[in-house]
């Protein structure tokens, strides 16, 4: 279903950009403890978006200024063929996204050292894997240490334009991974019941994932600790009156992802004290679903959230004063000391690699040094088509709060005799898919995965 709009996304790149060649090398195998023993391959997202290929050991190159587009790879041999089985060719490859130049992997160094020998620009985007580095210093005649001085940033901007607006396509895809998603939640869910241990939860959830010939969009992160924010050690066995966080997705065979979290009470039943800070996590949730619409900038969504979580701790007592100045002033973020969300889409944190200042700002909207806010990867202004996590939370940091209680930060918005009851509490996140619409936002995936403390508490007892 994507082929030919790899064609139409080359062309529209093209017409981006002023003159010289694009280079998108993909990704190889990853060894993980010798050669032949591979981590699952993962192609380059960005060659993905453009070429399609699923294959290591592929790199293409569009030439501006004539319109040539090359696939460049080998063609196994017999030996490739006797472990893999029949493999198409290089030349059906480029024929099934309508790319018109083909040619062995060993031809990119001379339609490179051409442009180079002319005086034309190489575009290539940041490289995260040392293997690129390496090949493009091969290639451009750059020390891999000084590779990323020399990134294209008309080309950064140039697929950052492309890849933020989702295509009809690109939504469908997600959606799928949101189904996936919603099942491995709703899993974790139901066997979240005292005595469990957390790495019996994240290894079936993980599983499901794998049962679709998917994989998880990031590694699962699962605790009844919740108060860490990307608390990967499942160790734990749990402990009726704690809560389990719960923060996973999946990647579908075409590379697209979801990322949820729910946070749910071991045992099936919320107590009193933890409906009362789950409630205003779910209040901050739907808030932000209500005020997201095209034209508005997350970074004020984010800020119109963090009012109505300081406006629910200020009704429990945790927090005093003027809301507005709490907020505008950091004090909340002692409470959640991360951003709103990001943008999701081929990579979980959607082009992050590409530089997350430029994928998440722009010259309107600027990051902030201010700590909690200067967490959001996400300020710029909004389009539809844009896909995007809300994930707001409340964590009670036992090492965060004797930090501030110690130097006296915030003392006209924290009531720390108070924060002081709850250090044993844990930490809540609630976090959905969200698909920006031309008249607001709506949640991505076929079913919501249960979120009210009704929803959750049926779930977990039916």
């Amino acid at each position: 279903m994507f082929n030919a709009n790899y064609q139409q996304r080359r062309e529209a790149l093209r017409r981006k950009m002023t003159s010289g060649l694009i280079l998108f090398p993909g990704n190889n195998e990853a060894p993980c403890n010798y050669p032949d023993n591979a981590y699952k391959f993962r192609q380059d997202s960005c060659f993905l978006y453009f070429f399609g290929i699923n294959q290591p050991g592929m790199t293409g190159v569009i030439d501006i200024d004539s319109g040539d587009e090359y696939l460049f790879g080998d063609d196994v041999t017999m030996d490739d063929i006797i472990w893999m089985g029949p493999q198409p060719t290089v030349r059906e490859m480029a024929d099934s996204i309508r790319v018109g130049k083909s040619a062995p992997a060993c031809e990119v160094k001379k339609i490179v050292s051409e442009a180079l020998r002319q005086g034309r620009t190489v575009h290539y985007l940041p490289p995260y894997r040392h293997d690129t580095m390496l090949y493009l210093e091969d290639l451009l005649g750059i020390r891999a240490a000084e590779l990323k001085a020399h990134v294209s940033m008309e080309l950064t901007r140039a697929v950052i334009d492309l890849r933020s607006v989702k295509e009809p396509c690109e939504i469908e895809e997600i959606e799928r991974a949101c189904d996936i998603g919603y099942e491995m939640h709703t899993t974790a869910m139901r066997l979240c019941k005292p005595g469990v241990k957390e790495q019996y939860i994240a290894g079936i959830i993980d599983g499901i994932a794998a049962s679709y010939g998917s994989m998880n969009s990031f590694a699962t992160i699962l605790s009844q600790n919740g108060e860490t924010l990307h608390n990967h050690n499942h160790g734990n066995i749990l402990e009726a009156g704690k809560l389990m966080l719960t923060d996973a997705g999946a990647e579908t065979v075409n590379n697209y992802c979801s990322d949820f979290t729910r946070t749910v009470p071991v045992g099936g039943r919320f107590t009193n004290r933890q409906k009362d800070i789950y409630n205003i996590v779910v209040a901050c949730h739907d808030h932000a679903i209500d005020f997201a619409r095209p034209g508005q900038t997350w970074k004020e969504v984010h800020i119109n959230v963090c009012k109505v979580l300081a406006q629910g701790l200020k009704d429990l007592g945790l927090m005093k004063g003027n809301v507005d100045e709490a907020v505008a002033a950091g004090a909340h973020a002692l409470f959640m000391p991360h951003g709103l969300g990001h943008m999701m889409g081929m990579d979980v944190h959607d082009m992050e690699g590409l530089g997350q200042v430029y994928v998440g700002y722009d010259d309107e909207t600027r990051p902030s040094s201010q700590f909690g806010l200067a967490s959001l990867r996400m300020g710029r202004r909004l389009q539809e088509g844009f896909v995007i996590t809300d994930e707001p939370g409340c964590y009670f940091i036992p090492a965060l709060i004797d930090k501030w209680r110690s130097e006296h930060l915030f003392t006209d918005f924290l009531n720390y005799d108070v924060i002081e009851t709850y250090k044993d509490f844990g930490g809540i996140r609630l976090e959905d898919d969200v698909l920006i619409t031309a008249t607001g936002s709506r949640f991505l995936g076929q079913k919501r995965i249960p979120l009210t403390v009704e929803e959750v508490e049926h779930i977990m007892n039916e």
